[in-house]
């Protein structure tokens, strides 16, 4: 067990700092996957706009989001508006503003194909029973769209677990980084520490994400079509 480093763990509170730095990645993705749900399903029913005004807008919204990395997203907003702005950001505060920016659109985009899939008879059938489009979106629209998009929504939440291992390099005290930080303090009596060390992270990842998967495909077999 020396060989590969694992006896750092049960060293003082090793494990326990691990633990704390998972919670704070989890804490992080799950407020921004709280954010992300509501924000995204106003901003997917925006997209589902024929203006072409609100189109191009949200377009580009949901293409940066695409494009940028969210290390350079997370540097803009903690290093660049902080100095721009000259105001008092924590990292955890800008890992969930850049976490919702993202999630905002991803989530958006779910429900935008989560709504254009409903077929068009079911919006002509509201109309017909004297609806109006408020209540035809509360009772007929909404309704289907959340359960189409539950799944989905679980699988972004594991993205975003994984997704927050880059905001040590913000100075987020992550399990990654609470990791680096084992392994440094005990370079010169556990060399090999680096491999014990990342194996637990990585444990700790997939015990934190495998169940969500496993919800998502059960609901996904259950709901799909």
């Amino acid at each position: 067990m020396q060989a590969l480093g694992i006896e750092v763990l049960f060293k003082g509170s090793n494990f326990a700092r691990l633990l704390g730095g998972l919670w704070v990645a989890l804490e992080i993705s799950l407020i921004s996957v709280l954010l992300s749900i509501i924000l995204g399903i106003f901003f997917g029913i925006i997209m589902t706009s024929k203006n072409p005004i609100v189109r191009i807008f949200t377009r580009i919204y949901l293409e940066i989001v695409r494009i940028m990395p969210q290390m350079v997203l997370l540097f803009i907003v903690f290093f660049g508006t902080t100095r721009v702005f000259g105001w008092n950001l924590s990292a955890e505060a800008a890992s969930i503003i850049v976490f919702t920016f993202w999630g905002t659109a991803e989530m958006g985009d779910l429900v935008r194909g989560a709504v254009t899939s409903i077929p068009k008879h079911q919006y002509e059938s509201s109309y017909a029973l004297g609806m109006t489009n408020v209540q035809t979106y509360y009772h007929i629209v909404i309704p289907q769209t959340l359960r189409r998009l539950i799944p989905l929504s679980i699988n972004l939440v594991t993205r975003m677990i994984k997704t927050t291992s880059l905001v040590m390099m913000i100075g987020v005290v992550e399990a990654l980084k609470v990791a680096q930080q084992i392994i440094e303090a005990n370079r010169m009596s556990s060399p090999n520490a680096a491999f014990g060390v990342f194996a637990a992270v990585f444990v700790l990842y997939f015990l934190a994400c495998w169940p969500i998967s496993l919800l998502a495909g059960f609901l996904e077999k259950k709901w799909g079509g």
